[in-house]
């Protein structure tokens, strides 16, 4: 396997153990995609990655994990086939890390869902920082520019870098780093996990 997400043969052994045989090919998918993607443009990956795990099966927290919310790691979203939004939009974002789009040009967006008045998130991507973001979302398969996403409303932003103050134009307001979030932080420490483990 390529080393650009990290996936060893001993992972793959792991993954088939806890998900099974159709997870392990599930991963290996996910590992070619990233291999047949690398030297593409970033609106060609965004459109691969976006349309690759926009098939997954959307599934509340409380259904799949039996709690009321729950980050998923990429190997446990892909490895159970579902998730809910978050799930979705952190297998993009670092899909797109290990295709080599930089950090700072995308964001993990908490939204306010207009069309169905409860909370969202979608992945944001900022060709530079004053353009307006590209948004990828499990719940459309079109990718198209913030301005053009009226059914929600931007609350704030997120990478491995920082925290924003969210707006439809540019990435708003640095307010802090993305620690301050513990949902993240418990997310990193089972990324890692995941990574450490043979």
């Amino acid at each position: 396997m390529a080393a650009s997400l990290g996936i060893t043969e001993a992972m793959l052994a792991t993954i088939t153990e806890q998900y099974g045989r159709s997870a392990r090919s599930r991963v290996i998918d996910w590992q070619t995609l990233v291999d047949a993607n690398i030297a593409r443009s970033d609106v060609d990956k965004l459109y691969a990655v976006n349309g690759f795990f926009n098939r997954n099966r959307f599934i509340s927290d409380q259904e799949h994990w039996q709690k009321a919310d729950y980050w998923a790691t990429p190997i446990e979203f892909i490895g159970t086939k579902g998730g809910d939004c978050e799930d979705f939009v952190i297998a993009k974002y670092i899909t797109l890390r290990a295709l080599g789009v930089p950090d700072a040009k995308l964001r993990i967006t908490y939204v306010k869902s207009l069309s169905l008045n409860q909370a969202h998130m979608v992945l944001t991507y900022y060709a530079s920082p004053r353009e307006v973001p590209l948004v990828l979302d499990n719940l459309i398969n079109q990718i198209q520019p913030a301005s053009s996403r009226t059914d929600l409303l931007p609350v704030y932003s997120f990478n491995g870098d920082g925290l924003w103050k969210a707006k439809m134009n540019g990435e708003g307001q640095k307010i802090g780093t993305a620690d301050e979030l513990d949902m993240w932080q418990d997310f990193i420490v089972r990324l890692q996990r995941e990574k450490a483990s043979p």
